[in-house]
């Protein structure tokens, strides 16, 4: 599949690009190198190639998400120029 300059100058205005006329020859032979080689990696044999999403395996990455006692309340709340009943006062934004 060849990419044309029409090709470029269309994708260029969906993306509200204003390319000049070097800069629409240049991406025309980019996007053509770039499909050319995926073309190729289409020729390879994949059968039998499980999908990945990393290159290499991962298990057990993230840590559990469990609730821990936080005993820096009253450091907080003491730091606060305007505290009630144990929470920050902030100034009413909304009307």
């Amino acid at each position: 599949m060849a990419v044309t300059i029409d090709d470029v100058k269309r994708v260029a205005a969906l993306a509200r690009l204003d390319l000049s006329a070097p800069q629409e020859e240049r991406l025309t032979a980019e996007l053509g190198r770039i499909l050319a080689y995926m073309e190729k990696l289409n020729e390879l044999d994949t059968d039998g190639v499980e999908p990945t999403s990393h290159a290499t395996p991962m298990a057990g990455v993230l840590r559990r998400d469990e609730a821990v006692p936080f005993d820096g309340r009253t450091e907080l709340l003491a730091q606060a120029p305007d505290t009630r009943d144990g929470c920050f006062r902030v100034p009413r934004i909304i009307e």
